[in-house]
């Protein structure tokens, strides 16, 4: 298994808090959404900063 970095995906720091975890989210998810975004590349992108958001949302999995 491949490790990625969520923080580095969502351009956080690691001491971010939930809010600035979802605000980097949002946007991200807007820039990169396969409806809006026209890029062959962007489904996979997208995809990928919805798995990290699903990861360091949960204070559990981030610890």
């Amino acid at each position: 298994m491949e490790f990625k970095d969520y923080y580095t995906i969502l351009g956080v720091p690691p001491e971010a808090d939930d809010k600035e975890i979802k605000a980097a989210y949002r946007k991200l998810a807007r820039k990169y959404h396969p409806d809006v975004n026209a890029d062959a590349d962007a489904e996979s992108k997208f995809k990928e900063v919805a798995e990290a958001y699903k990861v360091l949302k949960d204070a559990e999995k981030r610890a």
